[in-house]
């Protein structure tokens, strides 16, 4: 990471200020999620991918309080094959260097 390409994702991040979030996590780009919107930044500006897509099938969906919120958000049409990237995936890509650890 040099300066100049922190610069060139920070300005590409900032063309989504505003952009509302996405509860859904859909991959259509039309609302973001957190962490859709760092590995959408580092994609279309690095060709690098932080973490491997999953799909919502892959997460223990069947767990009864994620269950309850899944059907809170998507009613009996939970959309089990919706590509995902989760916080996690990010945060345990091989892409990425722990810089400072507390």
């Amino acid at each position: 990471m040099t300066p100049e390409i922190a610069r060139k994702l920070k300005l590409y991040g900032m063309r989504f200020l505003g952009m509302n979030y996405d509860n859904y996590f859909e991959w259509s780009g039309e609302k973001l999620y957190c962490s859709e919107l760092v590995w959408k930044i580092y994609k279309n500006m690095l060709n690098i991918e932080l973490g491997k897509l999953e799909l919502l099938s892959d997460f223990n969906i069947k767990h009864p309080v994620v269950r309850e919120k899944l059907k809170e958000r998507f009613g009996d049409d939970i959309p089990v094959n919706e590509q995902v990237i989760s916080p996690v995936a990010i945060f345990n890509s091989e892409q990425l260097d722990t810089v400072f650890r507390n």
